[in-house]
């Protein structure tokens, strides 16, 4: 008889209006589950024990009733919340996985999950653990997608020169605190935006921006931003949305580029209650570049970013700050901690240890 290990899932109980609460999810009683893949499961099949979980703000929208204008499918009430993570292969019917092998890639929130195509497309084997000088939880975050995603943002579509000046908002984030550390490495004068004190003084000691800014004390952002630049901002990552946005279009210097990642600020809004940006003719006066992007459509590129990144992990020229909780039963609670700022760096779930 094959063997079995005790499964344990958080599924969505339902869709969400505005803010999620943990009543929201549910971790459902563990089930026994086989330790390796069945007739049931697709040819291609890869069955992993997970061992860290991400919570990104993209979850959010997610977990409302299915809009055509997201990019990426709801999740199904009553079914597992899935996401990126990183995990040790137990069985695979994917000729470029074996049992044992690392991977990181868009997995379930349970103890095991059977990742089937075309999921499995989104799994990468990790040569560049334990073994190799880095945490396995960093490809949930620098060395994942959020990485990814401040790279190709900053340097493919921003296209930065040296002197230009950089805002990043949400910047003490997953992906805020690379971007800005980027900007620095392309000899730019960054400045980025956080919600606490705690979080601003980590941006400029820790993450060597050159000036930041509690949002939260600022009555006037228009003013606080050219507080700090002056003569105005040549590239803005925007993490935000709402009001930031608005105070930012107004800012910008001619021929600016604006790459747009995420609009924290809008996720757990009602229909009724989105702001409006209305100072959008900035885009037209000031012949702005503004895109959107999203990370799966540059997975190409992440071998050369990963070839670039990791010598300034090793050496420390990159700091990274974590925001580890402990267990699958605290996931709920982690990922709705990001839309109140609780989190300060990448939140992340550990529920095994990297040796399981």
């Amino acid at each position: 008889m094959a063997a079995t290990a005790a499964n344990r899932r958080v599924i969505l109980k339902d869709y969400v209006e505005g803010y999620p609460q943990e009543e929201h999810m549910e971790l459902l009683p563990a089930t026994e589950v086989p330790l390796r893949l069945t007739s049931d499961d697709p040819p291609g099949s890869v069955l992993v024990r997970n061992l860290y979980l991400s919570c990104d703000p993209y979850m959010r929208p997610k977990m409302s009733r299915p809009v055509r204008a997201s990019y990426t499918a709801a999740f199904v009430p009553g079914s597992v919340i899935t996401g990126y993570g990183v995990a040790r292969v137990v069985d695979s019917a994917d000729p470029r996985l074996s049992p044992g092998d690392l991977v990181w890639g868009i997995t379930g929130w349970e103890d095991y999950s059977v990742v089937k195509p075309p999921v499995t497309a989104f799994l990468s084997k990790i040569s560049h653990g334990a073994d190799g000088g880095v945490p396995l939880s960093y490809y949930t975050g620098i060395l994942g997608m959020p990485g990814l995603t401040a790279y190709v943002g900053f340097h493919e579509i921003c296209a930065p020169k040296a002197g230009e000046t950089v805002f990043v908002s949400a910047a003490s984030g997953a992906v805020g605190q690379l971007v800005g550390q980027f900007a620095r490495l392309a000899g730019c004068r960054v400045v980025g935006s956080a919600g606490s004190a705690e979080k601003v003084e980590l941006l400029k000691t820790k993450f060597g921006f050159h000036d930041a800014f509690n949002y939260k004390e600022e009555p006037d952002l228009a003013a606080a931003l050219a507080r700090c630049f002056p003569e105005g901002i040549d590239i803005y990552f925007e993490n935000v949305g709402g009001a930031m946005l608005d105070a930012v279009l107004l800012n910008m210097r001619v021929h600016g580029r604006i790459a747009v990642c995420g609009l924290i600020s809008q996720y757990n809004l009602k229909d009724g209650e989105k702001d409006a940006v209305r100072n959008l003719f900035a885009v037209i006066a000031k012949r702005l570049k503004l895109q959107g992007f999203i990370e799966p459509d540059h997975k190409h590129l992440y071998p050369k970013y990963e070839e670039w990144v990791l010598p300034y992990i090793r050496d420390g020229t990159i700091a990274y700050v974590e925001d580890v909780a402990e267990g699958l039963e605290n996931a709920p609670k982690a990922l709705i901690g990001l839309f109140h700022g609780r989190n300060v760096g990448k939140q992340l779930v550990r529920i095994a240890a990297d040796d399981e």
